[in-house]
């Protein structure tokens, strides 16, 4: 054999246990992917199982028909409740704290964000007249306060999402904190009321209890920047669970859901949503519906008003395809509702 054919053969043979070896540990790695895969796919129907909670209806009264998130615009209400052993079994342990309504459109899988104020004068279904919409929790849980958010904005609130504090605070520690600009220093109550939170101001990373303290307050300025702050610190969660570096930790996060999370939708449900983020995060329209401080009659109420509700009322209507038209708020309604917010010292 020439010496050159034997070096040749000699460079082939070795180049053979490295292949086999880079086969090898791709293998195992696609096994491991697999597996991890599989082990999340398991813990997620165990949380979405163990979160499920039917409402005693299929679908809205403003529904012909039930929706499937994954051909149907739908909207989701996103409801904060304080359920801490603090405040005990009374009206106040059954207050919803934050309602968020999401309207998502299946064709441009865009996302309208409207952030409820708490203080809100509005007709109350269940009980057959108006009160704060926190209120509506307590009289009649879930349910009652999905139907006064339809009656408030005439549209079908498909899905909802209720989380207590415990939720909350486990899944921003489970993701690693969350990227936020406080505007602000304070000294805040904790999720057990007691003043131990030292917000300081700036851009950082906060852990749940600083993160729920931030949405939480409204001492310092008003329910309608309250709101602001909800949204913004709803984005940025959103934003770190879709950051590949939180794969690892989507198990922990779904050990939080688990235990401290109630909806109506199901497992399938919940994995369609998967479709609006498949090109990364959507676009997400925040709206805040503006009003004035009312103290006539001895209670503080936020009374809304009429043409921005209207305004609101007809770009999630819009946005559902339940009409025809513009989907965004025009600049000047939004600076009409910046003017209404001013000033807005809830009690």
């Amino acid at each position: 054999m020439k010496r050159k054919d034997y070096q040749k053969k000699r460079r082939k043979a070795r180049r053979k246990p490295i292949l086999k070896g880079l086969i090898i540990t791709s293998l195992c790695l696609l096994l491991c992917v697999a597996a991890y895969a599989v082990h999340l796919m398991q813990k997620a129907e165990s949380a979405a199982n163990e979160a499920y909670e039917s409402i005693g209806r299929d679908q809205s009264a403003l529904r012909d028909e039930q929706v499937e998130p994954l051909k149907d615009n739908v909207s989701i209400l996103f409801v904060g409740v304080d359920d801490s052993e603090v405040r005990g079994k009374g009206m106040d342990s059954s207050l919803s704290d934050a309602l968020l309504v999401a309207t998502l459109n299946n064709k441009d899988k865009s996302v309208s964000l409207l952030s409820i104020p708490r203080d809100s004068l509005v007709y109350i279904p269940e009980v057959g007249y108006k009160d704060k919409i926190t209120h509506a929790h307590a009289y009649g849980g879930t349910i009652a306060s999905m139907d006064a958010v339809e009656e408030l904005l005439d549209i079908p609130i498909d899905y909802y999402v209720e989380m207590n504090f415990h939720a909350f605070i486990d899944v921003v520690d489970a993701l690693g904190g969350i990227e936020v600009d406080v505007p602000y220093e304070r000294l805040e109550k904790d999720e057990n009321d007691q003043y131990t939170i030292q917000l300081e101001p700036g851009l950082q990373e906060l852990d749940g209890r600083h993160a729920l303290a931030l949405a939480r307050t409204r001492m310092l300025d008003n329910d309608i920047e309250r709101g602001k702050r909800q949204q913004m610190i709803l984005e940025a969660l959103a934003d770190k669970a879709t950051d590949v570096k939180s794969l690892t930790k989507y198990g922990d996060v779904l050990d939080a859901i688990g235990k401290n999370m109630k909806t109506n939708m199901k497992m399938d449900e919940l994995m369609s949503l998967a479709a609006y983020l498949k090109n990364g995060m959507p676009e997400i329209e925040p709206l805040q519906l503006a009003g004035t401080d009312d103290m006539s009659t001895g209670t503080y109420y936020w009374i809304l008003d009429e043409s921005n509700l209207a305004d609101v009322k007809d770009n999630l209507q819009v946005h559902l395809g339940l009409k025809q038209g513009s989907t965004r708020l025009t600049e000047g309604n939004k600076e009409d509702d910046d003017d209404f917010a001013a000033g807005h010292q809830p009690e």
